[in-house]
């Protein structure tokens, strides 16, 4: 979770997009947009499950994202529009004014506070190791992969605290199911995801695969939009505030993963 920081080649990408695209101080906030259109549009990744990807047998999108969208779109009188798009590029997209906010497991961190506002986190989780079942090392931490291949996702914080770490052969993927077949092929040692997701993995997944080391510190995720959206922002968090005291942000925790997430540990 799910996650994740730019390469400093989107990151630069996505604030010279911002540059260009960001309203003047006269200009409607985003609140008095989304309003008068009547709907938000949010992207996510559609292939990130638990918290966003298509169900198999509707062919809709499902998840803890997905639940947590619709549930503040009702709660701010709006429709909500989906919008997929590939992690690498979706902080770009919402640079370029491609959709109003992310909801897809954005962390909250310095860089990505330059370029965006966020809201309230909705979710924490922790990096975490998963391994093949018969794999005998005892990887405690990133630096006992040295010499090791470390499955990550394409464009997440994960690639980014792996390339820090001298040694380690880092391989990127732009989906979680691709990175969970090599490692059950033996064609990476471990992969790194974060822990929710990774519990959610290893209970619907058949693949010889164990969970393995926490390997960071907690994360939180939040929803990025453009800056200059105070009233927005204000209605947003106002709306996860909401969600947190009826009781409807935890029941859409207890039922994607069995705890209520949406709380710091």
């Amino acid at each position: 979770m799910q996650k994740r920081l730019f390469s400093v080649r989107l990151l630069g990408t996505a604030l010279a997009l911002l540059a260009l695209t960001t309203l003047p101080a006269s200009a409607a906030d985003l609140l008095n947009t989304v309003k008068a259109r009547g709907t938000l549009r949010v992207a996510m990744e559609g292939t990130y499950p638990p918290f966003n990807y298509k169900d198999q047998k509707t062919g809709e999108l499902a998840g803890y994202d997905v639940d947590v969208a619709r549930m503040l779109g009702q709660k701010l009188g709006l429709k909500v529009e989906f919008v997929s798009s590939e992690w690498a590029s979706i902080l770009a997209g919402l640079a370029a004014s491609r959709y109003d906010v992310i909801i897809s497991q954005v962390g909250i961190n310095p860089k990505r506070e330059q370029a965006f506002d966020f809201s309230q986190p909705y979710i924490y989780s922790m990096p975490q190791l998963i391994v093949r079942k018969d794999d005998k090392a005892d990887y405690k931490s990133l630096a006992d992969l040295k010499g090791k291949k470390l499955g990550v996702g394409q464009g997440s914080v994960y690639e980014q605290q792996a390339k820090a770490v001298p040694g380690i052969e880092v391989r990127s993927y732009p989906a979680a199911p691709d990175n969970m077949a090599d490692l059950a092929a033996g064609r990476i040692d471990a992969a790194l995801n974060d822990s929710l997701m990774s519990a959610y993995l290893l209970k619907t997944s058949r693949l010889p695969i164990k969970a393995g080391a926490q390997v960071g510190a907690v994360e939180r995720m939040g929803i990025p939009f453009q800056k200059g959206n105070p009233q927005f922002k204000q209605a947003l968090n106002q709306a996860l505030a909401a969600a947190a005291a009826d009781g409807s942000l935890k029941a859409i925790s207890i039922k994607w993963f069995g705890t209520d997430v949406s709380k710091a540990p």
